[in-house]
């Protein structure tokens, strides 16, 4: 039986594929779960009008991002945190905490976009990645100085 993909399968295809599979697999699975359509003129047809569209909202989110990523360059952070002993911090500087300072100086940045493979512990500068999409990238850089008392 042919249907069209309405989601990303890993084991069949993208979006908007129209794929082969057993009449049960689509019949008893990816029909009812939404994942598929059975592959009419009419579903053909529908796929098309969506794919216009979707593809132009990606190309607006893509600008967006871009936008976004080139005001973000560049951008520096001071963090403030307590310290003890061989200037270890007592916490750590999480993506969140990053997040919240950007979003101080007016920037709409998800933590989940930061890319920092472990929480900062230490005093020092950091370059930090912040990924918009897959190939809009920008770098920060984040200062974690000691808070005055």
């Amino acid at each position: 039986m042919k249907v069209i993909l309405t989601e990303n399968i890993a084991a069949l295809g993208s979006i908007g594929a129209v794929v082969e599979v057993t009449r049960g697999y689509a019949r008893n699975f990816l029909i009812p779960q939404g994942k598929a359509l059975e592959a009419t003129p009419g579903n053909l047809a529908l796929m098309e009008q969506t794919k216009a569209k979707r593809l132009q909202t990606l190309v607006q989110e893509q600008e967006a991002a871009q936008a976004l990523a080139a005001r973000l360059e560049g951008v520096s952070l001071t963090i403030a945190q307590r310290v003890g002993e061989a200037e270890r911090l007592y916490g750590s500087v999480t993506a969140a905490m990053i997040a919240a300072a950007l979003e101080a100086q007016g920037f709409e940045v998800d933590r989940k976009q930061l890319e920092l493979p472990e929480p900062i512990k230490k005093l020092g500068t950091y370059e930090i990645s912040v990924r918009f999409a897959p190939e809009i990238k920008s770098q920060i850089t984040v200062e974690v100085v000691p808070e005055s008392v």
